[in-house]
């Protein structure tokens, strides 16, 4: 591999690492705070990261001939045009709405489920995205089929080790999680390629923090109390997962391989099993490992794609 790809590969892998072990941070936090309040504080230190970050990329791009970082093919100065201000307006309040209703989800959620089962039900978005694109007229092959057989038979062995009539309530509201992170990822397909990424999150953000505030207002009472005791979780995921691993997913995914990109980000849900394991102490049965193992090839199967040349 060349050593531009060991670099791409390096700052990949953290990406997934971080968002993995995010997974625990999220569980130690939902033992102090409610969904809402974590949320809440989780979104605005993801905002003023961002900041910091579109402020440094100006000061680079202010300096360098190139004029180009992490591979942003927008207007890398943070210059917009009116009707690129309303698009992103409009652009942050979608997927911002859907982002915060599937994170708040997966938050009150991963109370009632281990922080290995909830990263791989997750990652059902994956198989998700191409079968809800169907509806925008996309065909899909027997590649994601397979995947998505795969995929189901991963989740009953994961889920329902008494039967249907034991479902885990954790389980089910990580499904609703995935199905709704999988329209969040179909609107910011939809819009990525004409905004500037780091904009775009920004106001993503932003608007996640709004309504995640609001929620918090209305159905929690947050406390300084409980608040102390999660705010490592909560800087963690606020900070590390929100803000970092973001740009380090620009870094990363820039002028490299995509196959190979996708396969190094489908580590987020081995890492966040990991994470359970290491951090919490959790552990999983052979039944549930094996249900892992079957959700992840249906990941990658989902993934790699078929006849394309590598870049």
């Amino acid at each position: 591999m060349k050593k531009g790809g060991v670099f791409n590969v390096a700052a990949l892998l953290l990406c997934a690492m971080i968002w993995g072990f995010a997974f625990s941070a999220q569980s130690v936090g939902a033992q102090y705070v409610g969904p809402w309040t974590f949320l809440a504080a989780r979104a605005w230190l993801g905002v003023l990261t961002l900041i910091v970050f579109i402020g440094i990329r100006k000061l680079i791009v202010r300096y360098t001939e190139e004029g180009r970082i992490a591979g942003a093919d927008a207007k890398l100065e943070g210059r917009t045009s009116d009707g690129d201000l309303r698009l992103i307006i409009i652009a942050g309040a979608v997927t911002g709405t859907l982002l915060c209703l599937a994170s708040v989800v997966q938050q009150a959620g991963i109370v009632y489920t281990s922080v290995a089962k909830s990263s791989f039900i997750t990652a059902l978005y994956v198989v998700l995205v191409p079968i809800l694109s169907m509806a925008l007229g996309r065909r899909i092959g027997a590649r994601i089929w397979i995947a998505v057989m795969l995929s189901v038979a991963g989740l009953y062995l994961l889920s329902f080790a008494g039967g249907f009539e034991a479902v885990n309530t954790g389980d089910l509201m990580m499904v609703g999680c995935a199905f709704l992170f999988s329209l969040q990822i179909i609107c910011i397909n939809h819009f990525v390629n004409r905004l500037d990424g780091l904009m775009l999150s920004c106001f993503e953000f932003f608007f996640e923090a709004l309504i995640a505030s609001a929620g918090m207002l209305i159905f929690e009472k947050p406390e300084m109390s409980s608040l102390l005791p999660a705010l490592s979780a909560i800087l963690y995921a606020g900070i590390m997962s929100n803000g970092v691993a973001y740009t380090l997913q620009i870094i990363g995914q820039r002028n490299f391989d995509p196959t190979i990109a996708s396969l190094c980000m489908c580590m987020e849900s081995v890492f966040g099993a990991i994470g359970g394991f290491m951090l919490l102490g959790q552990t999983l049965t052979a039944r549930e490992i094996l249900g892992c193992t079957l959700m992840f090839a249906a990941i990658l199967m989902a993934e790699i794609p078929v006849g394309r040349k590598k870049i």
